[in-house]
């Protein structure tokens, strides 16, 4: 079972969890993914690779060098290379994930549309699509504004966990949190109709995961055979010159009770092998798309690297 810590001593920041991190140079320099089918743009921000139609397929961010309005394919794996699916409609969307409810594919991401508050600003949230198949997904929910990095995981037939990202000044669940730039909550619904950005504004906040000038969020979660559940997620804070720094890490909870393990760091830009970045201040940054749980106790983790490439590499599973 987990060792589960209720205090406020496990935050931590990115350069304590750096220090304790034991693969901080180690690069697998084939670990960079191959796409097709995409001319003069960008596949960054993949997802874990998936079933569908009897072949692997994974979701990936696609869009120009010098633009943020981006859209989300799939690819096919052939050949040691992935494909984009033309058969399968886009979606426009940043940053994708992708699960299972009830049988169906829950697809969701990031919209960008212009902020009415703000003219000249870009406003962001997440929709969510689902369907029987990726080739007739339809939109179905919402998140609230401003909030990225909204998941789910079906625990039971009737009992579905959302893990959300609340920033700034909030009242939730009867209490007032500080969520600075991002912090992780979590709630359980039992339908996917009450997936309403009311509710997922009321979502109870871990307040002991991050200081207030760093954030984080959740990127994939696994049910695990203990019944905890595994979460993939990222760390992120701003240097003195205003640079991003990314790194991939994990944690487990308790879904029922909230209790939780301290996050880790799983790995870092340097794991990677070198390549172009979106911009410069993006160098350092790798944002955990998913993770394929091997039977070696080993697990492939998909990342988008620099915002520019998406890459791939081996680590021990971080939820053995």
């Amino acid at each position: 079972m987990l060792e589960m810590d209720k205090t406020k001593s496990n935050v931590r920041t990115c350069k304590e969890m750096l220090l304790e991190f034991k693969n901080l140079k180690k690069r697998d320099i084939s670990s960079k993914l191959l796409f097709d089918g995409i001319e003069n743009e960008d596949v960054y921000n993949i997802t874990a690779p998936f079933l569908f139609e009897g072949k692997r397929y994974l979701a990936g961010r696609v869009e120009k060098r010098t633009e943020e309005w981006s859209r989300v394919v799939f690819f096919m794996e052939e050949n040691e290379k992935w494909i984009a699916d033309n058969s399968i409609p886009s979606l426009p969307l940043q940053d994708p994930f992708v699960t299972q409810v009830n049988g169906e594919f829950i697809v969701g991401g990031v919209e960008v549309f212009d902020d009415v508050e703000k003219p000249g600003m870009l406003n962001y949230r997440t929709n969510f699509y689902r369907g029987n198949s990726l080739r007739s997904l339809t939109l179905f929910a919402k998140g609230p504004d401003r909030m990225k990095d909204i998941r789910l995981l079906q625990l039971e037939k009737n009992q579905i966990l959302v893990m959300t990202r609340p920033q700034g000044s909030i009242f939730a669940n009867g209490k007032r949190y500080e969520a600075g730039r991002g912090k992780i909550g979590y709630m359980i619904i039992h339908s996917l109709d009450e997936l309403t950005p009311e509710a997922i504004l009321d979502a109870t906040i871990f307040d002991d995961q991050f200081i207030s000038e760093e954030w984080g969020g959740c990127n994939q979660l696994f049910m695990l055979d203990d019944g905890n559940v595994g979460i993939l997620s990222h760390i992120a804070r701003f240097d003195e010159a205003g640079n991003r720094h990314y790194y991939s890490s994990a944690f487990c909870m308790n879904p029922r009770t909230g209790e939780h393990t301290p996050m880790k760091l799983i790995a870092v830009r340097d794991n990677f092998a070198l390549g172009d970045a979106k911009r410069p201040d993006l160098t350092d940054v790798i944002f955990s798309g998913g993770l394929e749980r091997n039977k070696n106790k080993k697990a492939m983790l998909y990342c988008g690297v620099s915002d520019a490439q998406g890459h791939r590499i081996e680590i021990d599973d971080p939820f053995e």
